[in-house]
């Protein structure tokens, strides 16, 4: 049996979605790395006033780098076109001209738009990946993967509840 990112991933998601997401969020937020100074982003508040922001679960996922339950995001069946925005500071980070179906039951991307995220170096859980964050606010979106679709072959594999929507015209990079 040939196991590739995305069959680990699919593997991944359903061993979340039977209850493994709580532990493994848990796990993730105790070795996520403080994004929150305000001299690494722009956008910056104090850990209350995150909390106060954002809901619980976004909190999870954008300020302690948590990650939702596979296939559990509205924003994965969006389908009009509009602009994906960061939900901690409503930064535009991806175009719907750019979203793709993965089957991993996270919205997927193939390209941000411009000066939208910076990635860094993700070494939990005993691998090694690339952590997308949000330029701005520096709030954890997802990962980057390079089994993506042309023309850029990456996967930019979001969570729905680090991002908003708004439909209309769909920005380009």
């Amino acid at each position: 049996m040939t196991c590739n990112r995305r069959t680990f991933f699919r593997f991944l998601g359903a061993a979340s979605l039977a209850g493994g997401a709580s532990a493994w969020g848990g796990a993730r937020s105790a070795a996520a790395a403080d994004t929150s100074t305000a001299a690494a982003f722009e956008v910056s508040h104090s850990d209350a006033e995150w909390h106060k922001l954002l809901s619980d679960a976004q909190y999870r996922v954008l300020r302690e780098a948590g990650t939702e339950r596979p296939f559990s995001s509205p924003l994965n069946d969006e389908h009009h076109a509009g602009t994906f925005s960061c939900a901690g500071c409503r930064l535009p980070l991806f175009s719907s001209k750019t979203k793709f179906d993965s089957g991993t039951g996270w919205p997927s991307f193939y390209q941000p738009l411009d000066h939208a995220v910076v990635t860094r170096t993700d070494k939990s859980f005993g691998m090694v990946r690339d952590e997308v964050l949000c330029r701005r606010c520096g709030g954890h979106l997802g990962h980057v993967f390079d089994d993506g679709p042309k023309p850029t072959g990456l996967r930019y594999c979001m969570n729905g509840l680090a991002m908003t929507f708004a439909p209309g015209s769909a920005g380009t990079s």
